[in-house]
């Protein structure tokens, strides 16, 4: 959000001072304004206008305490008919000192106020022959009335003399008729920050001729890449907002996400070529509308977060959405339920799933906020919190997804008869309290010929040899090799190395 914005001018006598501003008092202090100011002007002075080699480009500044940026395009505009034969003016804004991501959206703004307030004054002399007041903070603050009408009525003079020796004639929309209707830049200022703030947008009319158009656009970092052992899970319902404009590759991709199936399935199953699949699911990450995740196997590892101190609290209601998520209701599974929220501490988690214990269809609807209409329905088959809290805190580093159902079971608790397991670690992974533990298998004598540079690839050698270098996970050569675990650890046996040479990790 916009904190404050300011139009700056260097004078040639009085050097750099703010103009106008918006709120009042927000740079400088004025007159009748209580409210302290954002930062010290003065600290900051040379950086609003700053030397000649840092103008005409898009400059940050952060204030000493880090809370506030102030953000600017300064602009000089050579010509003989000002003193100096320089004009020097900055539209800055000041918004709050966060990720840089969030300065992102306000570059363009700030280029456009410069761009735009540049070409007027260069068509005829908008801001030099600004009829408002001199400047703020400075000498005319103290100055009476009569006095600075008549210093302003002596600047206007004598710009007009020497555009009028140097142009000849400042030409019919130019002088000082066009005060009149033009809107003062205090006026300016104020809509431009009300309505970027409330709105994303503004259109405000200058004078006759001058518009001023700006929209606030949204800033999305760039998604990671999409890799074919990846399953995408959606956000949101694709089938409430799928339209036939759409382009028609993704609508056949999206036509396939269903929170199980893989990338390279999904681009078989749509009869899309994986590079296209891969390039329409970066589009939706984009947008925030899906999220990755890893395969799931019963024979991968996962093991618990710190972020599972708040599952065990019951933060927000958590434990009742897992319920409503997981549990099986007679004996179906819960398919219309929607995904989980995704939790801010799972970051960029993901997860693929393989099985197929149940579909997760897409909504961003927070499933806490079903509870009250299933209650009733599943009342007689919901476990309890105790017990759900208990299958989560027990993953663990080391055990297996079937390990850790054969120890419920010898327990005496038949998990599967109450619970969709996948849909119990997928809601793990997008709520950060579960990590998936990935297995890799290195070859120290590949590694050493990789260090040496002495690797080179065999014509007809092992196919998992290139898998050996300890970067690609079991996920990965499933997926591109189609083996299952089993067969690649057989294969492994197998591999043309010597004794003890392959070491399979978790990590």
């Amino acid at each position: 959000m916009i904190q404050g914005i300011f139009y700056a001018r260097f004078f040639p006598q009085e050097g750099t001072k703010i103009v106008a501003q918006s709120p009042p008092g927000c740079i400088v202090p004025e007159p009748g304004v209580s409210k302290p100011s954002l930062f010290d002007f003065s600290v900051l002075q040379e950086y609003i206008i700053p030397r000649k080699a840092f103008c005409n480009r898009y400059i940050t500044v952060n204030d000493p305490d880090g809370k506030y940026a102030v953000l600017g395009f300064p602009v000089s505009i050579p010509s003989p008919r000002y003193d100096r034969n320089e004009f020097i003016f900055n539209f800055g804004l000041v918004v709050e000192c966060e990720a840089v991501a969030d300065q992102i959206p306000y570059e363009r703004v700030v280029r456009r106020l410069a761009v735009t307030f540049a070409e007027m004054e260069k068509q005829n002399c908008y801001l030099s022959q600004d009829p408002a007041r001199y400047h703020l903070g400075g000498s005319t603050g103290s100055l009476d009335h009569h006095l600075y009408h008549q210093q302003m009525q002596q600047h206007i003079l004598q710009q007009q003399q020497q555009i009028t020796a140097s142009t000849g004639s400042l030409g019919g929309g130019g002088g000082s008729t066009s005060f009149a209707h033009r809107r003062p830049i205090e006026s300016l200022l104020e809509i431009i920050k009300e309505d970027l703030n409330n709105y994303g947008e503004c259109m405000i009319p200058v004078d006759d001729a001058n518009t001023i158009n700006m929209k606030l656009f949204p800033y999305h970092p760039t998604p990671p890449e999409v890799k074919g052992w990846h399953v995408p899970v959606a956000k949101m319902k694709f089938a409430d907002i799928v339209d036939p404009t759409w382009d028609l590759t993704l609508q056949r991709v999206v036509a396939h996400i269903d929170g199980v199936s893989d990338v390279r399935r999904i681009a078989f199953n749509a009869d899309v070529s994986l590079e296209l699949t891969q390039l329409a699911l970066r589009h939706l990450l984009y947008y925030d509308t899906i999220l990755l995740l890893d395969m799931f196997f019963f024979g991968a590892c996962y093991a618990p977060r710190p972020a599972m101190a708040d599952f065990v609290a019951n933060i927000g209601g958590m434990v009742d959405e897992c319920a409503n998520y997981v549990c099986i209701i007679g004996s179906h599974t819960n398919t219309n339920l929607s995904s989980p929220s995704h939790s801010p501490h799972s970051g960029r988690t993901k997860d693929l799933s393989s099985s197929a214990l149940g579909s997760a269809s897409g909504s961003t609807t927070d499933l806490a906020n079903l509870s009250s209409s299933l209650s009733h329905s599943n009342a007689h088959h919901r476990i309890s919190n105790y017990m759900l809290i208990k299958l989560m805190t027990t993953f663990c580093v080391g055990k297996t997804v079937t390990e850790w159902l054969k120890g419920h079971l010898d327990a005496g608790f038949e998990v599967l008869r109450f619970v969709d397991v996948r849909r119990l670690v997928q809601f793990g992974l997008i709520k950060g309290l579960l990590y998936r533990v990935h297995k890799y298998v290195i070859s120290k004598q590949y590694l050493a010929a990789l260090a040496t540079g002495q690797t080179r690839p065999i014509a007809g050698g092992d196919p998992l040899q290139k898998y050996t270098d300890g970067r690609h996970t079991f996920d990965e050569i499933i997926t591109e090799q189609n083996l299952t675990d089993a067969e690649i650890m057989e294969k492994l046996k197998s591999f043309p190395a010597p004794a003890g040479d392959l070491t399979v990790l978790y990590r």
